[in-house]
């Protein structure tokens, strides 16, 4: 199954971060080795493991640093630096957050128990447990719905669009429809004739909520006279190959189709997610929606698996 050879190239990034505790590791040095996309590489992460890979990095080194407490006289500056904090402050800090307690009270409690060993291994079996998906999962509707989700392949054009740029908490990104709405009403830019697109250039996971960015779009005809006002900018988005699930859910759980479509979908698939944005159509207007049920056509951009990747050759 394609699932085994994703399992394969997650088990080298996970590989490499337990032998590089001590160095700088970067999303894109571990998408990079990985070959997934450097712009989907968190999101494919983070499906897969549940958890986002600076989460899982920071969680390792804690527990590594948990360890020397234990079992080292090293000294609080060098198991810092042995697990490759930044500083001491900065390790301090996040240990307290983790554990509850600071590095010195951990040492003192950990060396006076007698079963040290047997705690701190089953903590670090714990954090290299690969929770995937179940399919055969009774709990979640949705998700059993996701699972069976069917996937258009489709070829897009480029499209030149309008856009009005929206940074900070993705709950918010109706301020930015709102004022390309009214611009694009005052240039009589309506469906069907032209589309409304979103996208979401973040991730969340690794990027503070407050800095993410969102582009609302909406096609612009041929020809289009294009004058920077109100905040309106213009560009073209890349077409090429993509596949297409059509949502029609409430906003929240579009999240979720996300997370299958890159957990789930891609991993047993003939294809990986390219270095471009994923595309949000937007369908309707879900206050309209007698549900309030969000109807988005979404299109994550693919390239086809090579066979080096398929036999695990990486």
């Amino acid at each position: 199954m394609m699932n085994n050879e994703y399992d394969k190239r997650m088990d080298k990034v996970i590989q490499y971060i337990e032998d590089n505790l001590h160095n700088k590791i970067t999303l894109d040095s571990l998408a990079e080795m990985s070959h997934f996309s450097k712009f989907h590489f968190s999101r494919i992460f983070a499906s897969i493991m549940g958890t986002t890979p600076i989460a899982y990095l920071t969680e390792a080194r804690l527990n590594q640093a948990r360890r020397y407490l234990a079992d080292s006289d090293k000294s609080i500056l060098e198991i810092s630096n042995s697990c490759g904090f930044e500083s001491a402050a900065n390790f301090n800090v996040a240990f307290k957050k983790h554990f509850n307690q600071t590095p010195s009270e951990a040492r003192k409690e950990l060396q006076n128990k007698s079963n040290n060993s047997k705690s701190l291994s089953n903590n670090h079996k714990e954090i290299n447990a690969f929770p995937r998906y179940d399919k055969s999962s009774k709990s979640n509707n949705f998700l059993r719905r996701i699972w069976e989700m069917n996937i258009t392949i489709i070829e897009l054009a480029d499209v030149e669009v309008a856009y009005v740029r929206h940074t900070g908490s993705y709950f918010e990104t109706y301020k930015a429809w709102g004022q390309l709405g009214i611009w694009a009403g005052n240039n009589a830019l309506f469906p069907p004739e032209q589309q409304y697109i979103g996208i979401s250039l973040d991730d969340p996971g690794i990027v503070d909520e407050q800095a993410c960015r969102y582009d609302a779009c909406v096609t612009i005809p041929q020809h289009f006279k294009k004058d920077n006002d109100q905040g309106v900018q213009f560009k073209t988005l890349p077409g090429g190959l993509y596949g297409r699930y059509q949502f029609y859910d409430t906003v929240d759980k579009l999240g979720i189709a996300y997370q299958s479509l890159f957990g789930h979908w891609l991993p047993n698939s003939e294809y990986d997610a390219d270095d471009r944005y994923s595309l949000e159509f937007c369908m309707n207007n879900p206050q309209d929606d007698p549900e309030r049920k969000a109807k988005v056509d979404l299109y994550v951009p693919l390239r086809k698996r090579s066979n080096d990747e398929d036999n695990g050759a990486l």
